[in-house]
């Protein structure tokens, strides 16, 4: 997420951007049915220029304190000017506060409930704010068509909502680290992502499952097929995978469970 120019009138009222989002990434835990079809759809109505895609739909559920920590990799090597409108919001239809930031070129919309926590405390220079502008109408039950697709809008729409800015620290769980040491998603291979970014260890390190160390491989077909292993996965994150097979069902893991560091050659 690189940097870019950009200015508006004010930091705490409404103004024009300069240059919004180009498109808009939906990242929610709503899975099938019909709710990520409908954001799509109004937001194409409210702005029908930019592109929607619902880049993931099946976030841990109700979980912001591990989803949180998959946001950084699936934005990785995305292109500039997106908005990301990530919805875990077990909070709905209460006095929970929307937040918007700016990342570099980047834009994303969130409730303040942790979820943004993670990707601030890898971007320190993030601006983020609290979003005090409401919709004339929205259920009780579903923001994320109802606030979160109309706030989308009016940035792609170059229109800056009112808001205030805010410092991570007075976020709720503003205090959560950078990385966790736990599983924060099971893809459909039963390979188990970390929310821990990779770059953090060198090849050298071990990982601790139970009673199981994992080394590291670059590749599926650098192990035998059965072995258990540890990777730099796609998204820059740590993840576990067995060749041919299920990690989660052979370690014996599921979300939010736990994997510790054993030992890292730190020359």
């Amino acid at each position: 997420m690189g940097s870019a120019v950009h200015s508006h009138r004010g930091r705490t009222g409404t103004g024009v951007l300069e240059a919004g989002p180009e498109r808009v990434a939906l990242l929610t835990d709503f899975g099938a049915g019909p709710y990520v079809g409908q954001m799509q759809l109004l937001l194409n109505g409210l702005a029908p220029d930019a592109p929607v895609v619902s880049l993931i739909a099946d976030l841990p559920a109700f979980r912001a304190d591990l989803s949180g920590y998959l946001l950084a990799g699936l934005a990785r090597r995305m292109p500039g000017r997106t908005l990301y409108a990530c919805v875990v919001d077990p909070g709905v239809g209460t006095d929970r506060d929307v937040l918007m930031m700016r990342c570099g070129e980047d834009w994303w919309l969130a409730p303040d409930n942790g979820l943004l926590v993670p990707l601030l405390r890898r971007h320190p220079e993030a601006e983020v704010f609290r979003v005090s502008w409401r919709p004339d109408w929205m259920s009780a039950t579903f923001h994320g068509r109802d606030l979160f697709m109309p706030l989308a809008a009016r940035l792609v729409n170059c229109d800056w909502p009112d808001c205030a800015p805010v410092a991570v620290e007075e976020l709720v769980n503003g205090h959560w680290p950078a990385d966790i040491w736990q599983v924060c998603y099971i893809d459909g291979f039963g390979n188990l992502i970390l929310g821990v970014d990779a770059d953090r260890l060198t090849p050298s390190a071990r990982l601790k499952v139970g009673g199981q160390l994992l080394s590291h491989a670059r590749t599926f077909a650098e192990v035998a097929p059965g072995d258990a292993f540890w990777y730099r996965d796609a998204f820059g994150l740590v993840e576990l995978a067995v060749n041919q097979g299920r990690a989660d069902e052979r370690l014996g893991l599921g979300l939010g469970d736990t994997v510790a560091l054993h030992a890292q050659d730190e020359g």
